[in-house]
């Protein structure tokens, strides 16, 4: 981390306490206000983020731009930019924020990707092959992922104690948030089978809070890991591993629980969106249902079927 300014530990931590940011927006706010600091210092002879006018804001946007970042990287980056300027002004720091009236760059829409059901099955089956403790607990969280659409973070770090009478999972979100979603039958099961191979994965005489323990520094298993096991599974699937994320069976569990005929509303709570415009990313899937079952149910679209 750079050599931090009262001002941005002040701002981070705020958002911290006020704004519930998790340790990784701290580094991802922390990261971003570092690089502009630098810009600033090395482009624009700047020593201070206090002292940064909006034409050094544009001139940064216009570095990203020609060093390939992409839209979203800068829209993110400009925000952050923001957020931090809106403090100093609040706290009157400064008398101007200089991020006011530069505008984002425009992020185009992409439709999320997801797995077919015969996709997410295969995957999960084939790591049912593995007989191993590590088979056995890849398993539970591939059927996990895809039963509750929990984010990688809210799954590697899920304590033991989350598991509610092996009928909910309670997850602590964003912004420090808690939410229930509930457990399939067959997510149950695999949780049982995987409790008798859990201590495998703990250091001997040790105890640990967590679902899936780890002898990492957090004492859980971390993101990247579970992310390799996903590529390496996919590997052995079959399946291009481009395809496979842990974000992938997020939207898989959305998008399949739409095309079910599932509401908006509950899909926005099980996924803790705390704007249901965010869920609204996955209303393709909405249009695609409400046509066919137009075309299917319809006195109209029948009458015209039969001539």
């Amino acid at each position: 981390m750079f050599s931090m300014e009262s001002n941005v530990r002040n701002f981070l931590e705020m958002m911290i306490a006020e704004k519930g940011a998790s340790q990784n927006t701290f580094k991802s706010y922390s990261s971003d206000l570092e690089e502009f600091q630098k810009f600033l210092k090395d482009e624009c002879s700047i020593n201070k983020l206090e002292l940064a006018k909006k034409a050094d804001i544009k001139q940064y946007l216009s570095y990203l731009e020609e060093n390939k970042y992409s839209a979203k990287s800068q829209a993110r980056k400009l925000s952050v930019m923001n957020s931090f300027y809106l403090f100093l002004l609040s706290e009157n720091i400064i008398k101007e924020n200089p991020a006011f009236g530069v505008f984002s760059p425009k992020i185009g829409k992409s439709l999320p990707k997801y797995l077919s059901k015969e996709e997410i099955e295969l995957l999960i089956t084939t790591a049912k092959k593995i007989h191993s403790a590590r088979g056995i607990r890849l398993e539970f969280q591939m059927e996990l992922l895809y039963a509750t659409g929990l984010r990688v973070s809210e799954l590697v770090s899920l304590p033991l104690k989350s598991l509610i009478k092996n009928e909910f999972i309670e997850v602590m979100g964003k912004g420090s948030k808690e939410r229930l979603v509930p457990l399939n039958p067959k997510a149950v099961k695999l949780f049982e089978e995987y409790k008798n191979v859990r201590e495998f994965f703990i250091p001997k005489n040790e105890t640990s809070k967590f679902l899936f323990p780890s002898r990492s520094a957090s004492g859980h298993q971390t993101r990247d890991a579970f992310y390799k096991n996903l590529k390496d599974i996919a590997i052995v699937a079959g399946i291009d591993p481009a395809k496979v994320s842990p974000h992938v069976f997020r939207h898989s569990f959305a998008s399949h629980l739409l095309a079910g005929g599932a509401d908006l509303r509950a899909v926005q709570i099980m996924l803790g969106h705390s704007d249901i415009a965010t869920t609204q990313i996955y209303t393709h899937i909405m249009t695609d249902r409400l046509k066919s079952t137009v075309e299917q149910k319809h006195p109209l679209a029948q009458l015209f079927k039969k001539k």
